[in-house]
């Protein structure tokens, strides 16, 4: 059975419901130890002082904050705690709106909660959700960090994923708007052709981090003392004119179905 994480209590003006967090997402990236190559043992990291290579104590060493015209403002850690936000398990769902309403560029790391007692409330509001298809929008402080986040129902239980904040999305107005001639309406209908042939269910075992497995076969592999050679990247030669490359696209999507 998988752990929580934290709880917390929902609060939906004055209901109060007890949940549970449970991590929803894992990191998978493939970690490595630094040692040394002559005598494989593991080294560690140290802080050195760049004009001396004089080793700075932990406890000498301070946070400082660069300010304009040149040097810090420094902060000691009594400081940084007495600014971090008041502890507390409330979880206050502030409004209730479409879930479309909060785009995908703002979604950070999802959650799953679950009761925490008093079960019956807590299928209450996910049915109320579900019912009116709508996403709550909620503060709370988890770990002395602040967070918002959009309530969703997956399924028959509530997600809590968190959103990044105002200042860390980026507007489609920093980018250049293309360039070109428009496509031609038999290049049009060969696009649209490449995306029916595409269309499926989502399959998240489809997408798997390659990448992460074939360092890991590869791992195994010199663990086993195999000696491992990388084939040489072929080379891809494709023709400028769009509907050529449109058409040679479609031509390989009829292949894998044929066979």
């Amino acid at each position: 059975m998988a752990r929580a994480m934290w709880k917390g209590v929902l609060r939906v003006g004055d209901e109060g419901i007890p949940v549970k967090f449970y991590s929803a997402a894992r990191d998978r990236t493939v970690r490595f130890r630094l040692l040394d190559r002559t005598t494989g043992r593991r080294v560690r990291q140290r802080m050195i002082r760049p004009d001396t290579g004089d080793v700075v104590p932990r406890e000498e060493i301070h946070r400082g904050y660069p300010v304009p015209g040149g040097g810090h403002v420094i902060l000691d850690e009594s400081e940084l705690e007495a600014l971090e936000p008041e502890k507390s398990r409330d979880i206050r769902v502030e409004t209730f709106l479409p879930p479309a309403v909060i785009g995908h560029v703002w979604y950070r790391r999802p959650y799953h909660l679950g009761p925490d007692g008093g079960a019956a409330t807590y299928y209450a509001l996910v049915d109320a959700l579900a019912e009116e298809e709508m996403a709550g929008l909620a503060h709370w402080t988890m770990r002395n960090t602040r967070y918002v986040g959009a309530l969703r129902v997956v399924g028959d239980h509530l997600m809590m994923v968190t959103l990044r904040r105002a200042g860390e999305v980026l507007e489609t107005g920093s980018i250049d708007a293309p360039e070109g001639r428009e496509p031609q309406p038999r290049e049009l209908r060969m696009a649209e052709q490449l995306v029916d042939a595409l269309s499926d269910d989502f399959d998240p075992e489809a997408f798997r981090d390659e990448y992460r497995d074939r360092v890991l076969d590869f791992i195994q592999a010199r663990a086993r003392g195999e000696n491992i050679r990388f084939p040489r990247a072929a080379d891809r030669a494709g023709s400028e004119d769009l509907a050529e490359r449109l058409e040679a696209s479609l031509a390989v999507l009829e292949e894998r179905k044929s066979a």
